[in-house]
């Protein structure tokens, strides 16, 4: 199965700021009893955006100027904490496309890379630029573009990084390892009849 290749990502973006954003405040743990991965963007960030009765708190995804938004901003160590794989699935789910943050914990960041969602770095204060143009207006188009390192949006562009093997797997479309796997089964299949101990 052919992957897609994950050049650019185009879409508008929301901010939610702070840093040690960890894993249970992305998905509480309650929420972890699913057989698949499938609703769990209702409960993005549930306890920070909803209060005990289910109605909204204030929270900028909870705001009506920025649902649809496909580029998630944030802070510093984002998604560190447990190791839980439904953190990016949580986010996929919701709808985001992408991430740009200052840092990422490891094993966030490789879930969300064989998910085939960027999770690029930048500077606080390119990441505050970006937040700031997305104020003033939500329906600024923010691309993120992994070939040249950069992300575009209201005219500037700033200065993206993010890890050469993630950035390889992304841009060639080589983000999924099971993906990997099943598209190698022919090689797999014809170097095992060719060993003498796979012999029937």
């Amino acid at each position: 199965m052919a992957l897609a290749k994950i050049t650019s990502i185009t879409g508008r973006a929301v901010s939610v700021p702070g840093n040690d954003i960890d894993t249970d405040r992305i998905i509480p743990a309650r929420f972890m009893k699913c057989v698949t991965f499938d609703g769990l963007g209702e409960f993005l960030f549930y306890d920070v955006r909803k209060n005990a009765d289910g109605s909204n708190k204030a929270h900028p995804l909870n705001e009506p100027r920025f649902q649809g938004a496909t580029i998630l901003l944030s802070g510093s160590n984002f998604g560190c904490g447990s190791s839980r794989e439904h953190a990016p699935q949580a986010i996929q789910k919701y709808g985001f496309k992408a991430v740009i943050a200052e840092s990422y914990a490891e094993i966030f960041f490789g879930n969300s890379t064989g998910l085939g969602i960027p999770c690029a770095s930048a500077s606080r204060e390119d990441i505050a630029k970006i937040a700031a143009a997305v104020e003033r207006d939500p329906k600024t188009e923010v691309v993120i573009d992994l070939v040249a390192q950069e992300a575009r949006f209201a005219g500037q562009k700033v200065k993206i990084t993010i890890r050469e093997s993630a950035r390889d797997a992304l841009v060639n479309g080589r983000w999924d390892p099971i993906g990997e796997l099943i598209d190698g089964l022919p090689a797999v299949n014809a170097l095992a009849g060719k060993l003498p101990y796979f012999a029937a």
